[in-house]
């Protein structure tokens, strides 16, 4: 490992994201937030995250859309997608556009964070 691994968080809720900065600070890696998908477009620019915990439902850019253009600019990346809904046709999408895994929400942090641990060492 290269030095501390880079998460971006991408949630329009800020309590989600204020809380899985602060769960990945205290894990010591680097982390970013990004409310939607237009700032986290910007941010994987300028940030180069090793991982992106991802939204499906956002307003403006969806999940499916921000990763698309994610994949554009980076076919690499791991994507970690996160939804409330279960939405069988977004997901079969988002599993094409290469994401790494899928959590429902509300999701269990314990296991949120043995699975980045895992995903980082690989």
């Amino acid at each position: 490992m290269w030095g501390v691994a880079k998460i971006l968080v991408v949630d329009d809720q800020l309590g989600v994201r204020r809380l899985l900065f602060e769960t990945f600070r205290e894990d010591q890696y680097e982390v970013e937030m990004a409310a939607n998908g237009e700032e986290a477009v910007v941010l994987l620019e300028s940030f180069k995250p090793d991982l992106i915990m991802m939204d499906m439902k956002m307003p403006g850019m969806n999940g499916i859309e921000t990763l698309r253009q994610i994949r554009a600019l980076d076919s690499q990346v791991g994507v970690i997608m996160m939804t409330a809904y279960g939405d069988a046709q977004n997901m079969e999408q988002a599993k094409e556009l290469g994401i790494l895994h899928y959590m429902g929400k509300p999701f269990d942090l314990f296991e949120l964070r043995e699975r980045v641990r895992k995903l980082l060492q690989a």
